[in-house]
């Protein structure tokens, strides 16, 4: 069942919402480097749809096409945007959020090929993980009493980036073996089919 006003829905719509503001908090405190007790409240809140909209979903045992493509989207459009925003007031090093955003579009691309192709890709827990450890990451890199402890945010940032490509070629590994099978299973029927048709073909002959 698809229900875009489900409170599931609504939540990570509202996390959609909900990043501008972000992205323009994050610019307004240049002088600050994107650092202030606005951007990490409203960090959290964003933080807390994320982590209720699963919750509330799972309860209710929702399954929505929806949700299933708002959710990630959502995340993605926080994490890239809160990211990039960073890197333009000097707050965060291009580079790990450009590694990011290259995995982010990969995986997208190739989730689009296999749904095109019918390929179903159960999500692993560590894609759950991987979106966690890149929100703590950027909501310490908003903290104010962190604003001058350069290395915790590095080090955090680059080990958000670890999980990223871990769970990436974790998706890309079982992506291959479901779309593997779902080609030996499509051959498999091709020649069911084609065994059944012959036996009939033979079993006319011997008849006539």
């Amino acid at each position: 069942m698809d229900n875009i006003l489900h409170p599931a829905n609504l939540l990570t719509l509202t996390r959609l919402v909900l990043s501008p503001l972000v992205f323009w908090l994050i610019l307004q405190a240049e002088t600050d480097l994107g650092v202030s007790w606005a951007v990490f409240g409203l960090a959290v809140v964003v933080g807390f749809t994320d982590f209720f909209d699963g919750r509330v979903a799972r309860r209710s045992s929702l399954e929505s096409n929806s949700g299933a493509f708002l959710d990630p989207l959502a995340d993605k459009i926080v994490v890239l945007g809160s990211g990039f925003c960073l890197v333009s007031v000097g707050r965060l090093w291009w580079l790990p959020i450009t590694l990011i955003a290259i995995r982010e579009v990969a995986i997208t691309a190739w989730r689009t090929r296999w749904a095109s192709e019918g390929v179903a890709i159960p999500a692993r827990k560590s894609a759950k993980y991987k979106t966690f450890i890149q929100g703590v990451a950027l909501s310490l890199a908003v903290f104010p009493p962190l604003q001058h402890s350069e290395k915790l945010v590095v080090v955090v940032l680059w080990l958000a980036v670890v999980f990223t490509f871990v769970s990436g070629a974790q998706y890309l590994q079982d992506g291959m073996v479901a779309s593997r099978v779902r080609t030996q299973s499509g051959a498999n029927g091709v020649n069911v089919q084609k065994d059944s048709q012959d036996r009939e073909h033979s079993s006319t002959s011997e008849h006539g």
